[in-house]
């Protein structure tokens, strides 16, 4: 009763007491489904709709969300959930069983779920996501409605920062949502607007009614409307604006050292793409110094591993065997090995290059284009809508692409797993059995310093198959506008509107 009058109390409101807050986006989502989205647009919307059983706070860290405690056994696999009396937007109870169905139909290869592998730490779900077993087999228990048991395959401390994400979020009930905020609209290629939701367990706490996502591809026009007062917040911005924002916007303007890998993706399984002598050279040929550098001009660092540097525990990890060697000698042998492949002059290598329409993404293709014709390898670049190369990439239809990572959790894991086989964004189509041996054995491996080896054993073995080319170590950035309170930085770019407030 007492949540539906402040719901009948915020209807009655007039328009101008109700706080807006106006958040560019980036690309268009392609789905608020949490087992079926992915991309890091779709995280920042789920994460203000839906509440898994751990959720981040506002310097986004993991806190408790629908459990407000739990018990960790003393071998670390088995955990308990405790759930706090919490309702879905209907007034409907979340219950422990809500957990168990959201998780088994995103692991169930019907859902198709980009996600999966996100939650292959729990016991048996690698294999209900390949078929192997039903997705009843997944070793998490309902023991009452308000407790939840979930099994492991192995220990990972950092399983309440990965149940953050929404793919750790219980089944939606049609309509209806369990976090701050509820889905009012979606226009396409235009907003989602959310409106907060009453029934929320602390939506006391909330402070803004409502908040448009704005779709923003075109990030120089949306920092346009950001300094005209259109947009609060607009993430990414585009790097030619930065020096400006340096000089005009200081207050406004967040350059964030992130856990994001930006990357050059090569599909092995295109017959030209098939041979390491071609995949070798382009990585030698790419001059990830100009790009971070001179092009950028973010103080990223260049990257020579698929595992950033400052990955937690995770230390002195490998490199490319050529990150010592100058450019032109790079040059050199980059050109000797497209020769031994057959090709020259008059005979040149031609690859398409697929990318997000973005400022910055053309500028990179662009710049890599320049590179390429420098070993006889010309370029097409095809650019495209972010959703458009997010499924070729999936279907394997492409043969170049240029995408990035930002982590779901700090663990080598978050970056390593995206190669394994079977892993829905193993989108190179890369397929090594002693990568994937290395890395279940770091899975099955309790001693930290062990596991950490193993997978350095793993990501050794996919550097020298060179799947990617690793690109610079990428800065999130994100100007926020004067009237935002709340808004603190932090490594994962997650800003819940359940913190922030409007001067």
């Amino acid at each position: 009763m007492k949540a539906a009058l402040v719901a009948f109390l915020l209807l009655a409101l007039p328009a101008s007491a109700q706080t807006v807050l106006n958040r560019g986006n980036g690309p268009e989502p392609d789905s608020l489904d949490p087992a079926v989205a992915g991309s890091y647009a779709e995280t920042n919307i789920l994460g203000d709709l839906m509440v898994g059983l751990t959720t981040l706070d506002a310097r986004g860290k993991p806190i408790p969300g629908i459990a407000e405690r739990w018990d960790i056994s003393k071998d670390g696999i088995t955990w308990t959930f405790h759930l706090r009396q919490a309702q879905w937007s209907d007034g409907a109870p979340v219950t422990a069983q809500d957990f168990v169905s959201g998780w088994r139909r995103l692991l169930d290869p019907k859902t198709a779920s980009r996600t999966a592998a996100m939650l292959w730490i729990l016991k048996n779900a690698r294999a209900v996501s390949t078929g192997t077993l039903p997705p009843s087999a997944l070793d998490v228990k309902a023991a009452n409605a308000r407790t939840l048991v979930v099994r492991l395959e192995n220990p990972a401390p950092y399983l309440p920062e990965l149940l953050a994400h929404p793919s750790g979020s219980p089944l939606p009930r049609k309509g209806s949502y369990n976090g701050p905020y509820t889905l009012k609209s979606w226009t396409p290629n235009d907003r989602v607007t959310l409106v907060k939701n009453p029934r929320f367990y602390d939506a006391k706490s909330v402070k803004i009614d409502t908040v448009h996502y704005f779709s923003t591809p075109d990030t120089l026009a949306a920092l346009r409307r950001l300094r005209a007062g259109e947009l609060d917040t607009q993430t990414p911005l585009p790097s030619t604006q930065v020096e400006w924002l340096r000089q005009n916007m200081p207050r406004a303007l967040n350059i964030i050292p992130g856990l994001t890998l930006s990357y050059l993706a090569m599909n092995v399984r295109d017959p030209a793409l098939a041979d390491i002598r071609v995949r070798r050279a382009i990585n030698l040929v790419y001059d990830r110094e100009a790009v971070a550098h001179k092009v950028m001009k973010l103080n990223e660092i260049p990257a020579y591993s698929y595992v950033p540097p400052h990955t937690s525990g995770y230390r002195g990890g490998p490199a490319l065997d050529f990150k010592a060697m100058p450019y032109p000698a790079r040059l050199a042998a980059a050109r000797r090995l497209m020769q031994d492949a057959g090709f020259g002059p008059f005979n040149k290598l031609h690859l398409s290059y697929a990318v997000a329409g973005t400022p910055d993404s053309r500028r990179l293709a662009a710049v890599f284009q320049a590179m390429a014709r420098q070993i006889h390898l010309d370029v097409d670049i095809q650019a495209s809508d972010f959703q458009i190369v997010l499924r070729n990439m999936r279907m394997g239809q492409y043969q170049l692409a240029y995408t990035d990572w930002l982590a779901d959790y700090n663990d080598a894991s978050t970056f390593l797993d995206l190669l394994r086989k079977g892993n829905p964004r193993n989108y190179a189509g890369y397929n090594n059995p002693r990568f994937d041996a290395a890395m279940t054995a770091a899975e099955r491996e309790p001693d930290t310093a062990k596991r950490m080896h193993l997978m350095q054993t793993a990501e050794r073995i996919a550097l020298a198959d060179m799947p990617w080319v690793p690109i610079r170590y990428r800065a999130l950035t994100v100007a926020v506008g004067p009237r935002v309170g709340g808004f603190i930085p932090n490594p994962g770019n997650a800003n819940r509107s359940r913190w922030l407030w409007l001067r």
